[in-house]
């Protein structure tokens, strides 16, 4: 599958690398250069904006947001929404308060947009261990998804699952 991963600190670029190890195509931004660089290196298309990483995705377009939570978080799904369109997803894979997540997934939704909220737990062992992921959202769009949590966890049906709809994988 095809990803645009924002955020490339310990935990967004390690798992920007697994995921291109598993064989998804990675297009990474971050605030820092070196960042966006370094993501290169390992294999990433690089973007040098959020624009950037948009225009370079295909329909419909999965957006993976790892960076801190509060105003950073709000921030860039802001402008990833500005750039996205109908039907297009946004995975907020940081340590939102479940609320924010619930608030978030209601006023995508009001835009065409789908949101799935991802608690992850791995640090930087992820990279070689795989990741545990609490996933909340709608069904269908969590199964959408299931490749890139599958090779994200430890295991293609270990260490990942669905447990309700948004809010919920914050909430767990």
């Amino acid at each position: 599958m095809q990803l645009g991963m924002v955020g490339l600190g310990k935990m967004g670029a390690n798992m920007a690398e697994r995921l291109g190890k598993g064989g998804h195509h990675i297009v990474a931004h971050d605030l820092s250069e070196a960042a966006v660089k370094k993501a290169q290196e390992k294999g990433a298309e690089g973007a040098h904006s959020i624009a950037a990483l948009c225009e370079k995705l295909s329909a419909p377009r999965i957006v993976w947001v790892m960076v801190p939570s509060g105003a950073a978080t709000e921030t860039t799904l802001t402008q990833l929404a500005s750039h996205l369109q109908a039907g297009d997803i946004l995975i907020d894979g940081g340590n939102s308060n479940y609320k924010d997540s619930q608030r978030r997934a209601k006023e995508l939704g009001q835009r065409g947009l789908k949101f799935v909220d991802v608690g992850t737990s791995g640090g930087v062992w992820g990279l070689r261990e795989g990741y545990s992921m609490m996933v909340g959202g709608e069904v269908a769009t969590v199964e959408a998804l299931r490749p890139i949590f599958a090779t994200l966890a430890p295991s293609r049906d270990l260490g990942w699952g669905r447990v309700g709809p948004a809010g919920a994988g914050h909430f767990v």
